[in-house]
């Protein structure tokens, strides 16, 4: 479950975007500017790896409205654990978790005060992004791999605890990349309470505190909604065996579309 704050505040928005490490567009970065409600915007961008790689998006956060962007890079459990790494989170509108590997990310930062502090900082309103394999990783069920298929297997993916913001949406990234549905249907099967989104390369989820899901960029979002199964046949399946899946809602949101958790209604300002 998400973590409960102080209740003094609205939770802050929650982020996943799709794509590699410099695929933050003007229009993303702006938008993101936006959900800060003070003139001098401060962003923070966590660069969780054993290995990190440069990237543009401090300079991309600059040119778009935030009048500081700074870097802190995580390469092991201790740094996500030091005093210097949340000192660096004092005072931030909006963080940013960028890194390749979902699974080697929440190994990392898993259950340290890193991540118990993004926890209480979102629900405290401070926005939380994730970038890259990061996108997956705010999630409570996190998706860490899989095979690439084109129908859900049992066994078709690997799933992982995430950082836990969010329960209701489950993501994938890189969703244009053959066999992303086949490893999305299979963890729905496995967690139908939660709905299922992939994301291509250079596109936003922007999360609301209300559970309202708003897609900016380039790209698409494939929503699926478990809300209506009728039957799953994960609970007989054999190892690599194809899972039937009766009654599934799929929707295709391109930017600027809109879906509600609460009113399980997606809409379209286009759509009369």
């Amino acid at each position: 479950m998400p973590s409960q704050g102080s209740g003094k505040f609205e939770r802050g928005y929650i982020i996943p975007i799709g794509g590699c490490l410099n695929s933050v567009s003007d229009q993303v970065a702006e938008k993101m500017r936006s959900l800060c409600l003070t003139a001098k915007a401060k962003a923070l961008i966590l660069n969780v790896s054993e290995e990190p790689q440069e990237t543009s998006l401090g300079e991309v956060l600059l040119n778009n409205g935030f009048v500081e962007c700074e870097t802190h890079i995580v390469r092991s459990r201790q740094d996500a654990s030091s005093p210097m790494t949340l000192q660096h989170l004092a005072g931030v509108d909006l963080v940013i978790i960028i890194g390749e590997r979902p699974l080697q990310i929440s190994t990392l930062i898993g259950g340290t005060g890193l991540a118990k502090q993004l926890r209480k900082m979102n629900a405290d309103g401070t926005h939380v992004a994730g970038l890259f394999g990061a996108a997956a990783l705010l999630s409570e069920h996190m998706i860490a791999g899989g095979e690439e298929a084109n129908i859900p297997r049992q066994s078709g993916v690997t799933m992982a605890p995430g950082l836990g913001l969010t329960n209701r949406f489950m993501v994938d990234y890189h969703f244009k990349q053959q066999g992303r549905l086949g490893r999305l249907l299979t963890a729905l099967s496995y967690n139908p309470f939660t709905i299922g989104v992939g994301i291509d390369d250079g596109t936003a989820l922007f999360i609301s505190p209300n559970d309202e899901l708003e897609v900016y960029g380039g790209g698409a979002a494939t929503l699926i909604d478990p809300c209506n199964l009728q039957y799953s046949s994960m609970g007989s399946a054999g190892s690599g065996d194809p899972i039937s899946l009766f009654g599934l809602q799929m929707h295709i949101l391109a930017e600027g579309a809109r879906f509600s958790v609460g009113e399980r209604d997606a809409y379209d300002e286009h759509w009369a």
